[in-house]
């Protein structure tokens, strides 16, 4: 780690979370008659001139001073935070992590007071058998959310401040009711994404879904051809609908990313399909992590081994570097250490690259906002209303009928435990990645029923990895104590479930 590092840490801690700037910040991160003071600021510093009460237009000076020494500290130019302060994504953003600080000071990874993105399975309902399938999902399950309800819960997630809404599945296009809810999810400000097969985009659906305000589709494709992705997603016929469902998405202007889960029946098509997304018009080809869950615990065996992850994390970010469209990602949080250790440093979070021309300062905003996002940048909504840290991460923490949002995301001790990184186990617990990346904590759930456990799937856990391999183990079967030879963690395994968390396993 360069000499400057920690002390450009100490730096932003010094600026953002001494007392005096978060009291400052509390002050500024209120309600009053004019509205949300902390929007208002920013408006000001924007250049739009607001009728504002003298708290608001201290609370503007207050902000503006801070925004010009944090760009400062990391080369941005002021212009282009005012103008990024035009899109209501980045704007919902900032104020979420200026009120994260003010009310949890200056973490790594930093605390926000609400996810950027909330992952929404709309329905269970789902016209495919997706052999890796999360949810195992087919029917709609009883007591799914109403529209009025759907309704309800977008209010609630506009209160607690939450950027961009993921609508997923199943299927949401096989819910009548879907346009009508993007269409209020959009009006309220959020950015809107759906997460689809692809298979029921016909020319007027794509254009129904660009009316309605989405802005960002992301399309499964599997394998490079019909052969290899309709027996991955259990349906003949299913990647010829796809192609053209994402090639209708295109053309009517939407931003459109084929998602690709990566295992090993996969893994050497990976290059044919960017090739592909390309030739579709796609503009960004998202390589999701393999977690065994749901359905896709029966297919463990074919989840890649680490030394096959860091190879193909290597070739993902080469893509990148080339130049050319499509952006090519990785879910995997291992990503963030790759893309940071590259000869053009970018931080990696999860979904996007943030922070390509920082140059080395890229790892010093990783630090902050890096790293596995699991009830911290993101969640996930279940049909019924339960909120989990995220959808492959079966482990309910509350429901949105019975608490709001903001009460589950600042009240759950099993969201408070996933923003903490002291106590991790295996290499994820001592690697000086640990805030950049910290490892997947879904897949720690998923071998090991436990939170905290290490990722098996590391070139760093290659251990335990190794261990699991071994003993013959899959994804839902008990584990029994066992300490890895090399390993200083502590033993692992067959964890009792902590209290207070629910287990979901939906299965016909």
């Amino acid at each position: 780690m360069p000499e400057d590092i920690p002390l450009t840490i100490a730096a932003v801690e010094r600026l953002l979370g001494n007392p005096v700037c978060r009291s400052l910040l509390r002050m500024v991160c209120t309600t009053d008659d004019c509205g949300n003071r902390l929007e208002n600021a920013l408006d000001l510093y924007a250049g739009e001139e607001r009728d504002v009460c003298w708290k608001c237009r201290l609370g503007s000076a207050f902000i503006s001073r801070i925004i010009d020494h944090s760009t400062g500290m990391f080369g941005i130019k002021d212009k282009d935070v005012r103008a990024g302060l035009q899109e209501k994504m980045v704007k919902r953003s900032l104020v979420n992590v200026l009120s994260g600080i003010s009310r949890y000071g200056v973490t790594r990874p930093q605390i926000l007071n609400a996810p950027f993105l909330v992952v929404w399975d709309f329905t269970h309902r789902c016209n495919l058998r997706c052999a890796h399938c999360y949810q195992d999902a087919q029917r709609a399950l009883p007591g799914e959310l109403s529209m009025e309800e759907a309704l309800g819960v977008i209010d609630q997630l506009e209160e607690a401040g939450v950027g961009a809404i993921a609508f997923a599945g199943g299927e949401p296009l096989m819910r009548r009711d879907f346009y009508e809810v993007a269409a209020y999810a959009s009006a309220h400000g959020f950015y809107v994404a759906l997460a689809t097969n692809g298979t029921l985009i016909t020319q007027s659906v794509a254009e129904r879904l660009k009316a309605s305000g989405v802005e960002y589709v992301e399309i499964s494709i599997d394998g490079k051809d019909a052969e290899s992705h309709d027996d991955m997603r259990g349906i003949p016929g299913a990647f010829n609908r796809s192609v053209e469902g994402l090639r209708r998405c295109a053309e009517a202007g939407l931003y459109t990313c084929v998602a690709t889960t990566v295992t090993s029946r996969n893994i050497d098509q990976v290059a044919d399909i960017h090739r592909l997304t390309g030739e579709l018009g796609a503009r960004q080809l998202m390589c999701f992590n393999f977690i065994p869950t749901g359905r896709g615990a029966d297919m463990v065996d074919q989840d890649i081994t680490p030394v096959q992850r860091e190879a193909l994390m290597q070739q993902i970010l080469a893509m990148d570097m080339n130049g050319k469209s499509p952006v090519a990602l990785s879910t995997a949080p291992q990503f963030g250490r790759i893309s940071v250790a590259g000869d053009e440093e970018m931080v990696s979070a999860g979904h996007f690259y943030i922070g390509s021309e920082l140059g080395s300062k890229a790892r010093v905003l990783s630090d902050f906002i890096g790293g596995c996002g699991a009830g911290r940048l993101y969640c996930s909504i279940e049909p019924t209303g339960d909120v989990q840290p995220c959808v492959f991460l079966p482990v309910v923490v509350g429901n949105l009928r019975e608490s709001t949002f903001s009460e589950v995301w600042h009240g759950s001790p099993v969201l408070q435990s996933l923003r903490d990184r002291s106590d991790l186990k295996g290499s994820c617990g001592t690697c000086e990645n640990r805030f950049i990346c910290g490892g997947c904590r879904a897949r720690a759930w998923a071998y090991y029923r436990d939170l905290k456990a290490p990722d098996p799937g590391c070139v760093n856990n290659a251990a335990y990895w190794e261990a699991l391999v071994r003993e013959r183990r899959t994804a839902l079967s008990p584990l029994p104590l066992h300490e890895c030879p090399g390993c200083d963690a502590l033993p692992i395994g067959d964890a009792p479930v902590p209290q207070g968390i629910a287990v979901v396993q939906h299965r016909f």
